[in-house]
């Protein structure tokens, strides 16, 4: 009975859908799959994003909060900011280093008559960070945007972790709200398998396998810059910085990446990679902190995503990259990861801005448009994989790894 159940979870479920969706795909029209089978993925992504916005603030007020010295708090956030912002950087330039090496866009002959792409005008740094203090948190809460969501929440942590013993009923609150929503967003868990049946039935019947044919080089640069940086960078990170082996490192983080693959959304893998990082050593404060934080601002993937998408764009328009204009992408690479949500589809809007930075045709994004479903599986995937790496770096550099062993069922 027991193997049963094992080989029938979560995970092998959704591989299931998978399998089953490439192949019923591959078998029906567009408009059949459009009208029958896009509603069954599109319900999913639907109800994850209904369970995400008081996920997310739960759990960061209950991990901000929950680490009572203030001074220990400001040291994790910190940290975590400066982990995040280091591997988005070396995110990017890894994309940059093999798109440059590869050369996606060399002796590709791909018409961009007629295509448009709505243009996207990069905003100034300081409305960009002004823009993440909330004017309204009730507003940010209603309208999902995270950034502002997550602003508050972390505030509102550290000033509830002020107030000490007064605070604790507040704290306990947010705390089973955590629970609450995480056993509610295993439920929804449930129907993925479905879900991700009817989102990759969809998209092979839509695009086809033959769409990937002209810009298979784009994907097969994307898949080797992301397996470097798991396989170069994260995992020696989180095996010299968290006394983590990559073996332990990899079958832990399975669930989640195999979640983030299928759906395209982070966000929709963010109960899983909680349970992973606790699972892996990380501590609970610093999980429920770095975790959902991680989920909107730490981009790795999209990051090297954004790298292999500017030097393929550059080559097609026959434009040169220089040295500072590749220095131009690493940073709008980095400032355009954090205000990508954890959707489908966000980081190829979010690509505009590093484009009409650096002077590139807006056109090229509508290039890349027809395969960007499979280039965000491969860009999702790794996002989620960076956020768990990071909150166990974190937590080993605060002396917490594996002090605070995982209960199965716990929040």
């Amino acid at each position: 009975m027991s193997s049963n159940k094992k080989s029938l979870s979560l995970a092998w479920q959704m591989m299931i859908g998978l399998v089953l969706g490439i192949i019923v795909g591959a078998m029906v029209d567009s408009s059949f799959a459009q009208s029958y089978l896009q509603p069954l993925g599109q319900l999913f992504i639907r109800l994850i994003r209904m369970v995400v916005v008081p996920l997310v603030i739960a759990t960061i007020i209950a991990g901000a909060a929950g680490i009572s010295d203030t001074a220990k708090l400001g040291r994790v956030a910190i940290k975590v900011l400066l982990v995040y912002a280091i591997t988005t950087a070396i995110a990017v330039a890894i994309g940059l280093l093999f798109a440059n090496f590869i050369q996606p866009g060399i002796g590709l002959n791909l018409s961009t008559e007629g295509l448009q792409m709505k243009a996207v005008t990069s905003p100034k740094l300081v409305d960009t960070l002004l823009d993440i203090v909330p004017i309204n948190p009730m507003e940010a809460l209603s309208k999902g945007s995270m950034l502002q969501i997550i602003f508050f929440a972390v505030i509102f942590g550290f000033a509830l972790s002020g107030l000490g013993e007064r605070g604790k009923p507040v704290l306990n609150f947010f705390t089973i709200v955590g629970d609450v929503m995480i056993r509610m967003t295993s439920i929804v868990m449930l129907y993925a398998p479905i879900g991700v049946f009817g989102l990759i039935s969809y998209t092979v019947a839509q695009h086809g396998i033959a769409v990937l044919l002209p810009l298979f080089k784009l994907l097969l640069t994307s898949f080797f810059a992301t397996a470097f940086l798991v396989i170069v960078i994260l995992a020696p990170m989180v095996a010299i910085l968290a006394k983590t082996g990559p073996k332990k490192f990899f079958k832990g983080i399975f669930e989640p990446w195999l979640i983030a693959f299928t759906t395209c959304s982070s966000a929709a893998a963010l109960p899983a990679n909680l349970v992973a990082a606790r699972k892996l050593g990380a501590s609970k404060a610093v999980s429920f902190f770095s975790i959902p934080l991680g989920n909107t601002i730490n981009m790795n993937g999209t990051a090297v995503y954004m790298g292999v998408c500017a030097v393929f764009a550059a080559e097609v328009y026959g434009i040169n990259l220089t040295i500072t204009d590749q220095a131009t992408v690493v940073l709008m690479g980095v400032l355009a990861a954090v205000g990508t949500a954890g959707v489908p589809g966000a980081g190829l809007i979010m690509t505009t801005i590093v484009f009409t930075q650096v002077g590139i045709p807006l056109e090229a994004v509508a290039l890349i448009a027809g395969i960007d479903r499979f280039l965000d599986m491969i860009r999702t995937s790794i996002n989620v994989v960076g956020d768990v790496a990071s909150a166990l770096v974190v937590t080993n550099l605060e002396g917490d790894l594996n002090k605070e062993p995982y209960v199965e069922g716990e929040s």
